[in-house]
């Protein structure tokens, strides 16, 4: 796994990222942050579906981030030595990802800020 993927939970990424979830091919691993084990099960459920059918089609590794601002990110990466990773297919695959969880990262989003950042996001 990558040293992403291997961070604590109260730890953020050195450029302030903070890891949710992902997935590895070379090691046939998923990870999930303990720091949200407060989201439902069905959007954890999914996350690890998004994950790991990402890599049994692209291969590499496959990160769900929070920007230091609580933005929804999707990170792809490769082993230098891996010709079979496509990065067009990843770069595909990312866009419908997102075209098509909008909703949920969205949800995400909001979670990160009031669970994780602690913003007040009262309606006014």
């Amino acid at each position: 796994m990558s040293d992403a993927m291997r961070k604590d939970a109260a730890d953020r990424m050195p450029d302030g990222r903070m890891v949710l979830c992902g997935c590895n091919a070379y090691e046939k691993k998923y990870f999930f942050n303990p720091a949200f084990s407060a989201m439902p099960d069905y959007v954890k459920e999914e996350l690890h579906i998004i994950s790991v059918l990402f890599t049994e089609e692209a291969g590499g590794v496959f990160l769900i981030l929070f920007e230091e601002d609580g933005t929804v990110s999707i990170e792809t990466q490769a082993a230098e030595e891996d010709i079979l990773y496509d990065e067009i297919t990843a770069g595909l695959l990312v866009k419908e990802i997102q075209r098509n969880r909008q909703e949920m990262f969205e949800q995400l989003q909001l979670f990160y800020r009031v669970f994780i950042l602690k913003e007040d996001i009262a309606v006014e």
